[in-house]
């Protein structure tokens, strides 16, 4: 069995687990088997808007509630590989792309020089499919490159693999609310 194909059977309780709503946490904490802290959308924010999204850096996973909160979804994320890079906040999801092109940031230019855009495909940093955020240069997005997801890897953005992206944009509307923390 390939390593990927072991970590996604290892990650099934967890990886784009479908759940019914779950009830509000009381004051306490809960970690399931990969480590990923539970969060209840409650504590971010009034409503579920159009669909909630709380991305979580320090587990490393990104939570997905539906509109109606029928729908709950958690991921395996890729993070920023530093704090400096790590922007926290409220932000939304302004536009989505099925085969997005990537192009390198000004700060990515001047540490890397050499680096040019790179067209959809498979060599594509930001994977099969991106959904921009209102912050300039920050998505959600997936990635090629699957040794990434569970680590701090990238210059900013939240990755998925690329079959969890594709499951998530099909679900998630332009608009939705999201939390970095």
């Amino acid at each position: 069995m390939k390593r990927r194909q072991t970590l996604t059977l290892g990650l099934g309780a967890a990886a784009g687990l479908i759940m019914p709503a779950v009830a509000h946490a009381q004051n306490s904490v809960r970690n399931n088997v990969s480590s990923f802290s539970m969060q209840d959308w409650r504590d971010h924010f009034d409503t579920l808007g159009k669909a909630t999204i709380v991305a979580d850096t320090v587990s490393r996973a990104l939570h997905f509630w539906s509109g109606d909160g029928s729908d709950y979804r958690i991921y395996p994320t890729s993070v920023p590989i530093s704090d400096e890079l790590t922007k926290r906040g409220y932000t939304e999801i302004v536009r989505k792309k099925v085969g997005p092109s990537w192009t390198p940031t000004p700060s990515q230019m001047e540490r890397h020089p050499d680096w040019k855009p790179i067209p959809p495909g498979p060599e594509n940093p930001l994977g099969t499919h991106a959904m921009y955020l209102s912050w300039p240069a920050y998505i959600i997005h997936g990635t090629h490159d699957t040794r990434k997801i569970g680590r701090r890897s990238s210059d900013g953005c939240i990755g998925l693999y690329n079959e969890m992206i594709a499951e998530l944009y099909a679900v998630c509307p332009v608009g939705t609310q999201v939390r970095v923390i």
